[in-house]
């Protein structure tokens, strides 16, 4: 009697069985050990933990070492996805291709299992060890380089090194000669912060730096001439302030755009403008109203100037008004304009 117990449920035919059909079986065989090289995909039915069996001597793709798992609908959390038979051990390739954006938990019995992020791939083995088999991760792993032990010797600028041999010599060449030849002063003399970020590139014959300093302080004061220049985005931290009440502090340390729902007669106090002498400082609140209209709105925390002399906000349900405050003088005065009324959908 045949028998199946093989990792890729191949047909073992017993010694003498298939007189003259045998050649049927063993094709059969050969293309599914093919299988368990291909790729295939598995499609979960529902919004729920699903199996796939591998069936005997039978086409499925749940054979196929790349296997490909989508969802008819979209899943609403993660999901586990049970390889069978958990007496099968083999390597698969798994990609999660489901909808909803949810991670799929690979699992064969009560043993181990591996998760696998909305789509990523993960390699991953089964052990076959039955009710409590184990899925495993076999993705290969990248080999460290100890570079304290590995890299010796002093590699020259002319093939993308430093030409540095300690921690004080060659340090002003690589710098492009700073005040002193040590690393710590050197970075100190040029930045004010001894913290600076370097981008070197082996193509370049003479590195330099090139995205400026880390963990500046409030005081610290970077020079700009005519030939430097932001490249790339560059935008505002915006600070959520939620919904006001009848009180809320706007502190312009937390950022330079803030956003508000109105939901009371609130008076809003401005906070840290700036603490250092010669400072401006200016914000945009975007203020919300709520579904009750009329509502008011008071500032304080300092002398406001408006435009004309008053300021006119709209107070209908549900209206959006921007808002832009301006400070020359540390928070003492601000000028306070509304370029944007009204803005409802």
């Amino acid at each position: 009697m045949a028998t199946y117990v093989n990792n890729l449920r191949l047909k073992e035919i017993t010694t003498g069985d298939e007189d003259g059909t045998w050649g049927t079986s063993t094709n059969t065989n050969l293309e599914l050990i093919t299988d368990g090289f291909s790729y295939g995909t598995k499609e979960m039915a529902a919004d729920a933990n699903e199996t796939f069996t591998m069936p005997d001597a039978t086409a499925d793709d749940t054979r196929s070492f790349y296997l490909k798992i989508t969802s008819a609908v979209s899943l609403t959390s993660t999901r586990e996805v049970t390889l069978g038979p958990n007496t099968v051990s083999k390597v698969w390739m798994i990609e999660n291709a489901t909808s909803g954006s949810q991670i799929i938990t690979i699992k064969q019995g009560s043993g181990a299992t591996i998760n696998v992020a909305n789509g990523s791939k993960v390699m991953v083995v089964t052990d076959g060890a039955g009710a409590g088999a184990a899925v495993l991760n076999a993705n290969p792993t990248e080999a460290v380089v100890d570079l304290t032990s590995d890299v010796t010797g002093t590699l020259p600028v002319a093939n993308g090194g430093t030409g540095i041999t300690s921690f004080g010599s060659g340090v002003a060449d690589f710098l492009g000669t700073p005040s002193s030849a040590n690393l710590a002063t050197a970075l100190t003399d040029e930045t004010g912060t001894g913290v600076a970020v370097f981008n070197v590139s082996p193509a370049l014959t003479t590195p330099k730096i090139t995205t400026g300093i880390q963990n500046a302080s409030a005081n610290t004061v970077i020079s700009m001439d005519s030939s430097v220049f932001f490249s790339g985005a560059f935008s505002d931290e915006v600070t959520a302030l939620g919904n006001t009440g009848t009180a809320v502090t706007i502190d312009c340390d937390d950022g330079n755009v803030f956003t508000a729902t109105l939901t009371g007669n609130c008076t809003f106090t401005l906070a840290s403008a700036n603490s250092t002498s010669n400072r401006a400082t200016s914000f945009t609140l975007i203020l919300t109203n709520d579904g009750t209209a009329s509502r008011t709105v008071a500032l304080a925390g300092g002398t406001f100037k408006y435009p004309g002399g008053s300021l006119s906000r709209t107070e209908d349900a549900n209206a959006v008004d921007i808002w832009f405050f301006f400070s020359p003088d540390n928070g003492t005065t601000w000028y306070v304009s509304i370029p944007m009324a009204n803005l409802t959908t």
